[in-house]
């Protein structure tokens, strides 16, 4: 479909993730959280040293009492253990997350989303029809205003190409920069038809100060996880 195709669901461009703020006051909860049982732990090691250094030698700690101190003892330090090895764990995963963000910066890579850049007066969507439909497309600038708009026959298929030149419903032609697209599309007997909106282009940056990495594509951003394919 070329200036004029369509799609029906609407898909935001970006997606909000956690910023490094949250990444930071969580590992600041888990390293408090690490200080506080590591206090437990020291206290309660003074305590059961102490008991047994001024226990009554005509009358000795009970013997199922000494051992259920000792299970407590090892369940703390089983616990500190287990702490460390997940924050292990979790910065591993970081780190593989930031090297795989890095290894696509220059790569064309389509992910999920409805806004996209207008350059050289081309913006191209790629639309998801599951059946022969209808479809009306509205393009709107960053601004919020309207400056395309048509209907359109489609018939069934996946990533279906939709180009616009960037000429608006009264000719006017509109200047490069970041353009949405909602689609809606209804069947011949009129029913609602869902229709998914994919965009792609070259991650140009990854900022890997937030958790986890946000790559920059037509001047939006995305997380891996949002990445249908990667060529180039």
């Amino acid at each position: 479909m070329t200036t004029n195709s369509v799609s029906n669901s609407v898909v935001s461009g970006t997606t909000t993730t956690s910023s490094s703020s949250s990444s930071s006051s969580s590992s600041s909860a888990n390293a408090l959280a690490s200080q506080q049982i590591a206090g437990n732990f020291q206290s309660f090691l003074t305590l059961l040293t102490t008991q047994l250094k001024n226990q009554n030698p005509l009358d000795p700690l009970d013997t199922n009492q000494f051992t259920q101190q000792l299970v407590e003892f090892a369940g703390v330090q089983q616990q500190l253990n287990t702490n460390s090895s997940l924050s292990t764990l979790v910065s591993l995963q970081q780190t593989a997350q930031s090297t795989q963000a890095l290894g696509f910066v220059g790569k064309t890579a389509v992910v999920d989303g409805s806004t996209t850049a207008l350059t050289n007066s081309s913006a191209t969507w790629e639309l998801s029809v599951p059946k022969n439909s209808t479809v009306k497309v509205s393009i709107t600038s960053s601004t919020g205003q309207t400056v395309f708009a048509g209907s359109y026959s489609v018939t069934a298929g996946n990533n279906q190409p939709f180009t616009w030149d960037g000429k608006g419903t009264d000719g006017t032609q509109y200047p490069d920069g970041q353009y949405k697209m909602t689609a809606t599309a209804a069947d011949s007997s009129g029913n609602s038809v869902a229709v998914a909106t994919e965009v792609q282009g070259v991650v140009s940056s990854v900022d890997l100060t937030q958790t986890p990495p946000l790559l920059s594509i037509n001047g939006q951003t995305y997380t891996v996880s949002q990445i249908k394919s990667i060529t180039g």
